[in-house]
């Protein structure tokens, strides 16, 4: 089930802390609790991927992405992923995660998040998100536009760009 009393909490605890440039860092902290385990007693793959939406949705509401998709009745969807993971999460470990929008093409919105157990990643990913309008995939230029920013996307890391190039090779629908 989806942890919606934390998401609550989350955006609680954030309700006040000052807006972010639509690049800024969030930073929140996390438990890992029984119901996040995995049959090896360890934060559950797809329990992280859920977890990770517990650092993207206040950074949404940060920057001012949220008030934004309220206003123009426009949605927020994951076309894509690409974690790692490095380090166990155990029972009752606390996690650092950090989130931050890396840059934009010209149909989505790339977040970078991480989680720290101390001085050590065990874990990140990239999200790559589109804006979606009865219309279809709302261009990352007009979401732009619709924050009041003129900016252009600050240059994509490498290896993201070499996933985007390789996404694009992928047929879809897969072959049966």
């Amino acid at each position: 089930m989806y942890p919606f009393g934390r998401m609550t909490l989350e955006l609680w605890l954030y309700r006040k802390a000052p807006p972010l440039p639509v690049t800024g860092t969030h930073v929140s902290y996390h438990r890992c609790w029984p119901w996040d385990l995995d049959p090896w007693a360890e934060l559950n793959n797809g329990r992280t991927l859920t977890l990770y939406d517990l650092g993207r949705i206040p950074l949404a509401v940060r920057t001012g992405l949220r008030g934004v998709l309220a206003r123009k009745g426009w949605g927020l969807t994951v076309a894509g992923s690409v974690p790692r993971y490095r380090r166990r999460i155990r029972l009752f470990d606390r996690i650092e995660m950090r989130s931050r929008c890396i840059g934009w093409d010209a149909r989505f919105l790339y977040t970078e998040q991480s989680m720290w157990k101390g001085s050590e990643c065990a874990g990140q990913i990239v999200i790559r998100s589109a804006v979606t309008s009865a219309e279809g995939i709302v261009p990352p230029a007009r979401l732009l536009e619709a924050l009041g920013l003129a900016q252009d996307s600050p240059d994509l890391p490498p290896w993201v760009q070499a996933w985007i190039a390789a996404e694009a090779l992928r047929p879809w629908p897969p072959a049966r």
